[in-house]
This record gives structure tokens, C-alpha cells and sequence, in this order.
């Protein structure tokens, strides 16, 4: 009876002992400022280094490249921002960090030249939760955060130059993967109809009956459009409509063209989209009340809690960022290998919400 029957199931028993299963290890385990920003190190160097060695495969012939930035883009923001927090909480408590921070602006500079010649959504996940994750910051530690015209244009510069960078690089190569205008002449091509094939065949818990890929043998809801992982529903061998194999003329009508809110309404209902938007607000709201708490309890003097400190504000900048990234803008930022990734996250934000009492 506990063996889920489908897609949408196998996702709510697989984030329910996530859940449980860090909150549990939160509980157990101590986690000084110093273990965190060691970690964190290791975490964002070893990204970085996957991220470099996956580019060079893209533009090296007759090797095979992995598109690591979907799974582990969200684990790149939580390591470089977790290691940002603690090198600033360091030097709340008089430490000198200078050199952490100089290694941080190396590896936040390798991950996004790295990631973004995979990628384009990735850099607009990465360039958010640094965003996300310095607002964080300068509330957390009573900075003032400026936002000047000189600094939004330089931005806009330099994503108007990366865009044009890649497509020159993708002509000089002979590499369209690469391109930026690629994407775009795909979303002109395949979002209108992927849009209308969500809007009229939406329902409340799913889609009509025979409207997806699966024809007769579709469910109406749960069929797949949002998942875990293929090859780890694969190994467990149930039974799942998957499409693998399958590019843009089928799932990635959805999966690829359309923001995760319609690839949600159309595979688990509008009831599992106002569930997943209301649990992205429980979520939020949560962390940062625990935060305000790590806040007063630093200013009083304790320095106990720096380290969660650290990983919730990674944590917190990451679920934001992917959360916006894959919902609004691309959904494949949020599914399969990255749904996994965001449930982990997920866990790593309310992990602080729960102390539980020892006793002998």
C-alpha cells in the first residue's frame, strides 16, 4: 500500500523521507560556522571543477558532455552563497577572511563561464541567487544595499555580451548547440502550440483524458510531464509513463517551452499547482523567520548558531532562485534531476524549522 502508483505519488513519498531524513540529521549532527564554510568550499570547488571539465567536453569533438548545470545548478548557488555568509560571519566575529573571499569570486567567476556555455537559463539561475543571496546578506548583517543605474546597466552589458559572445563562438565552432538564438527560434516555434495544448486541457486534478503524449493510455494527471529522475525510476523498476528518448515534439512541448506553473497545472491539476506555489510561500516564510532568530541570537552574543546561520541563507538563495527560474521561466530547471535538487534544497530550508528535544 505505501509503493506508489504513479509519477506524482513516487515524488511525495521520495520529498516526505527527504524531509524527514534531514531534519533528523540537522538534529544529530553539529554543524560549527567552520565545518559549514569547509564544506561549502569543497561543495562550490568541486561544482566548479565539473561544470569546467563538462564545457570542455562540449567543445572538444568526439567526446560526450553530460549537461551537469540542471541537477547541480541549484547546488552551485547554495556552496558559493553558504561560502559568501560565512566568510561575512567571520568577519562579524572579528576574523579576517580575505582570503576566502578572494577564493569565492574565483569560483563564482569559473561556475558562471562555465555554466553558461552549457546553459543560458543557468546563468540567469546563477546571476538571481547571487542577486538573492547579497539581499539576503545585507539584511542579514545591516548593510546597505545600493542599486545604482550604473550598476543595472552594466549588468544588462554584460548579459547583452555573453548573449553575443556564445553566438559568435557558436558560428566560429560550428557548434549551434551553443546558441542563444537557437532557444529563441525553438520557443517561437514550439511554446504557442505547447501553450494551447495546456490551456484547454487542463483540469482540476490533471489534464483530459488522451490529450498527452500517451493518447489512449493516458491517465489524465501524474503522467510524467513532471518527475524524478528517469534513471532512478528505472532502477527502482515501476512501472511509469516516461519519455525517454523523447525531444521537443513530445514531452519538451512542455518540458522545455513552457514555465514549470503550466508543466505543474498540466501533469498534477490546478490543485497541485496551488500546492506547490503554496508550499514555495511556506517555505520562504519560514526560513526567514528562523533566520531573524539566528539574527537576535547573534546579536546577543551566542555564537551556536552561525553555521545553520550560513546554510540557511545558501539554502534560502537557492530555493528562491530555482524556484522563480524553474516556475516562471524554464521548467526543465525544475524537473527530473533538478526536482530532486529542489526537494533537497527544499529540506535544507525547513530542516531549521524543527529542534527536537534529547532525552535520556
Amino acid at each position: 500500500m505505501f509503493i506508489a502508483q504513479n509519477n506524482l505519488q513516487l515524488i511525495i513519498e521520495v520529498a516526505l523521507i527527504i524531509h524527514v531524513g534531514i531534519l533528523l540529521l540537522f538534529n544529530v549532527v553539529a554543524l560549527p560556522l567552520s565545518m559549514v564554510l569547509f564544506l561549502g568550499i569543497v561543495l562550490t570547488f568541486l561544482i566548479a571543477m565539473l561544470f569546467s571539465v563538462d564545457a570542455i567536453f562540449l567543445l572538444l569533438p568526439f567526446l560526450s558532455h553530460h549537461e551537469f548545470t540542471h541537477p547541480f545548478g541549484p547546488f552551485a548557488v547554495f556552496g558559493w552563497v553558504t561560502v559568501a555568509a560565512a566568510a561575512s560571519l567571520l568577519s562579524e566575529v572579528g576574523i579576517k577572511s580575505t582570503s576566502i573571499k578572494t577564493l569565492s569570486i574565483i569560483l563564482f567567476f569559473t561556475i558562471a563561464v562555465a555554466g553558461g556555455i552549457m546553459h543560458r537559463s543557468f546563468l540567469i539561475l546563477w546571476f538571481l541567487g547571487w542577486a538573492l543571496g547579497y539581499m539576503i546578506m545585507s539584511k542579514s548583517f545591516k548593510r546597505s544595499t545600493k542599486i545604482t543605474k550604473k550598476s543595472v546597466l552594466g549588468f544588462t552589458a554584460a548579459g547583452v555580451g555573453a548573449f553575443i559572445f556564445l553566438e559568435v563562438l557558436s558560428k566560429v565552432l560550428n557548434k549551434a548547440v551553443l546558441s542563444p538564438m537557437l532557444r529563441v527560434s525553438r520557443l517561437e516555434q514550439y511554446s504557442i502550440p505547447s501553450l494551447k495544448t495546456v490551456l484547454t486541457n487542463t483540469n482540476l486534478l490533471g489534464h483530459v483524458q488522451g490529450s498527452c503524449y500517451w493518447k489512449t493510455e493516458c491517465l489524465g494527471g501524474a503522467d510524467g510531464y513532471i518527475a524524478l529522475p528517469m534513471t532512478f525510476i528505472q532502477s527502482l523498476g515501476l512501472p511509469y509513463h516516461l519519455f525517454y528518448g523523447v525531444l521537443v515534439v513530445k514531452k519538451d512541448y512542455i518540458d522545455y517551452m513552457l514555465p514549470g506553473i503550466f508543466a505543474v497545472a498540466f501533469d498534477a491539476g490546478y490543485a497541485g499547482l496551488i500546492f506547490i506555489l503554496g508550499w514555495v510561500m511556506v517555505v520562504t516564510v519560514t526560513g526567514f523567520l528562523v533566520l531573524r532568530k539566528y539574527r537576535t541570537k547573534r546579536k546577543e552574543g551566542s555564537r551556536t548558531f552561525l553555521g545553520r546561520e550560513a546554510l540557511l541563507i545558501g539554502a534560502l538563495a537557492a530555493f528562491l532562485a530555482q524556484s522563480i527560474i524553474g516556475l516562471f521561466i524554464f521548467n526543465r530547471s525544475f524537473n527530473e534531476s533538478a526536482l530532486l535538487a529542489y526537494i533537497f534544497i527544499s529540506a535544507l530550508v525547513m530542516a531549521h524549522s524543527v529542534t527536537l528535544k534529547r532525552s535520556i
